[in-house]
């Protein structure tokens, strides 16, 4: 049975080499850091990121703040990176440019055997896959079924516009993040992103829009990667006063009909039936879950 990431609403991505960077990333805002070994990281500094990565875990889960680590494609550095990530505070290892479901269970595998030899408890350390290419895409439902480990699928917009030859706009967007979040919840794991670019930090306003179509899409969290980008995430993804006030009403409405013998009730205009309590029951449940220690 899966393990659910917690409710993470913001993951940023922290160069894993970059001291000054470690050491102020607690203090970002941001529900989980992502010490990153692959894209921030030059390929001739990849080799001592790995050496300083226990130390750099450790620094920020001192703050209680969850941990990931981004791993790289290629096989040489993804062997290298697990023995590095495979360790006491890291929860989850994300795996980019994620091609097969075989792809994920090979390393599902030698997390495995890592988490045997080090007495790491056996699944402690969850997978979420970055779908980041057109291959990977098409893909998605059976990357999100690939096995138990994984808990996430994120879509990763730069990589994937890159790879289809678009731009990565909210219109060249919409259905590739529709993929995405229909094949995680089809599976019964979370799913991270929004319509947009992650790069853009520049306007921050064009960022929020995407980030609450987002929302709106079905999304759980996004991955960013600028300290400004946090604050939006965390508005975005956690239900405010509004939505949790019509929530109770919706549920409080739904239940007068029940007990009157009724499957649905007219509230401020619109039929309230089993669907839409749904969907105010997941509302209150993300605040739950914010609420418990």
């Amino acid at each position: 049975m899966k393990t659910p990431l917690p409710n993470y609403r913001s993951l940023l991505f922290v160069p894993a080499h970059i001291e000054r960077f470690v050491s102020s990333a607690h203090t970002r805002g941001a529900d989980a850091i992502i010490l990153d070994l692959e894209d921030s990281v030059p390929a001739h500094l990849k080799a001592s990121a790995r050496l300083t990565l226990e130390s750099a875990v450790n620094q920020i889960n001192s703050h209680g703040i969850g941990v990931g680590v981004r791993i790289n494609r290629d096989l040489r550095n993804t062997v290298q990176d697990l023995e590095a990530a495979v360790a006491q505070g890291v929860r989850t290892v994300l795996v980019p440019k994620a091609s097969s479901a075989g792809h994920l269970q090979l390393i599902d595998e030698l997390i495995t055997e890592l988490e045997m030899e080090r007495g790491l408890g056996v699944g402690d350390i969850q997978l979420m896959a970055l779908v980041e290419t057109v291959a990977g895409l098409a893909q998605a439902n059976e990357l999100a079924k690939a096995c138990t480990r994984l808990t996430g699928l994120a879509i990763g917009s730069e990589d994937l516009s890159a790879d289809g030859h678009f731009e990565p706009t909210p219109d060249m967007l919409f259905h590739p993040c529709q993929q995405v979040v229909f094949a995680a919840r089809a599976a019964g794991i979370q799913a991270f992103g929004f319509p947009g670019s992650i790069a853009e930090y520049g306007d921050l306003e064009r960022f929020a829009a995407s980030v609450n179509q987002g929302r709106a899409m079905g999304f759980d969290g996004a991955l960013c990667i600028h300290p400004s980008q946090v604050a939006i995430l965390n508005q975005a993804f956690e239900p405010n006063e509004q939505d949790i006030a019509h929530a109770t009403r919706v549920i409080e409405a739904f239940d007068a009909a029940i007990a009157a013998q009724r499957g649905a009730v007219v509230l401020d205009g619109k039929m309230v039936d089993l669907p839409v309590v749904t969907r105010a029951r997941a509302v209150l449940s993300q605040v739950r879950q914010k609420t418990q220690p």
